[in-house]
């Protein structure tokens, strides 16, 4: 079974940072995209950031780029969101999702996961 596991998110004022994690465990073969979403309530959820961690291409919502920056670590399991210069408007649950090929016994399927979601709150 595989688990995303995200942390990062909290309150902070207008201009600060703060910098999302999602470390992915479980039979994972191989990464094949990680993204970054957020949802405000009675909205839909928006792509924020994804990142193909083979070649290492990147895309960003018009709203943050040049602010939110989308990494991996080395193992290419562990993704990061680095939100600087926060505005109020990016106030979300923020949700890490990841789209994989996965292990199950000798068979390999791709699917997506999806984690659990982390609370990103920017005051004015």
């Amino acid at each position: 079974q595989v688990q995303l596991q995200e942390s990062g998110g909290g309150s902070v004022q207008a201009g600060g940072s703060l910098r999302l994690s999602c470390a992915a465990s479980g039979n994972i073969v191989s990464i094949t995209t990680m993204g970054w979403y957020r949802q405000i309530p009675g909205k839909q959820r928006e792509l924020v950031a994804s990142l193909n961690p083979v070649g290492g291409s990147t895309n960003y919502a018009g709203s943050v780029k040049g602010r939110f920056t989308i990494s991996t670590d080395s193992s290419k399991k562990t993704g990061y969101l680095q939100m600087d210069n926060l505005k109020p408007e990016d106030t979300a649950v923020y949700y890490c999702q990841i789209a994989a090929n996965l292990q199950y016994g000798k068979t390999i399927y791709p699917e997506e996961v999806w984690g659990q979601g982390t609370q990103v709150t920017v005051s004015s």
